[in-house]
């Protein structure tokens, strides 16, 4: 008996206990998604144009808000979600994975949740305020480009 049948019905099966027993509340606490950043789009920390910069980017949400906070570095959305004023409002965080992603123009179907990312710090690469943290959905990947670019 081959195993693919068998996950079509688990994986239907789940779906529809998920769909059926979600309440306004559940539903509410669903995680939100990394959005594309849009051109002339600025910073929520400085307000440069985000696109306009070399090197993985950043977005957030808060526990309170359905708006993206989105970010020309993960330099500069860790600034904001380590700010003792805002971090324990933080909901979602997401980086581009670098392994799947130029570095001069990231792919934005290529964001990673930012607590399970692997990052390079003091690597060579540059993003929109020089140094940067280069986020990789891999540590082997993490590894491969400390290797190449220090790091």
């Amino acid at each position: 008996m081959s195993l693919k049948p068998l996950l079509h019905i688990t994986a239907i099966t789940l779906l529809l206990t998920l769909i059926s027993g979600c309440t306004d509340t559940e539903q509410e606490d669903m995680t939100r998604q990394a959005v594309a950043i849009e051109s002339g789009e600025t910073c929520h920390l400085c307000g440069m144009i985000i696109v306009n910069y070399p090197g993985p980017k950043g977005e957030a949400y808060t526990k309170n808000s359905d708006k993206v906070r989105k970010f020309c570095s993960t330099r500069g959305l860790f600034s904001y979600i380590l700010d003792p004023e805002f971090d324990r409002q933080i909901k979602e965080i997401y980086v581009h994975d670098m392994s799947k992603s130029p570095w001069e123009k990231p792919h934005d179907h290529h964001f990673i949740d930012a607590r399970t990312a692997w990052y390079v710090v003091g690597s060579n690469q540059i993003g929109s305020m020089g140094k940067t943290l280069a986020s990789f959905g891999l540590e082997d990947d993490a590894k491969a480009f400390s290797n190449a670019y220090g790091g």
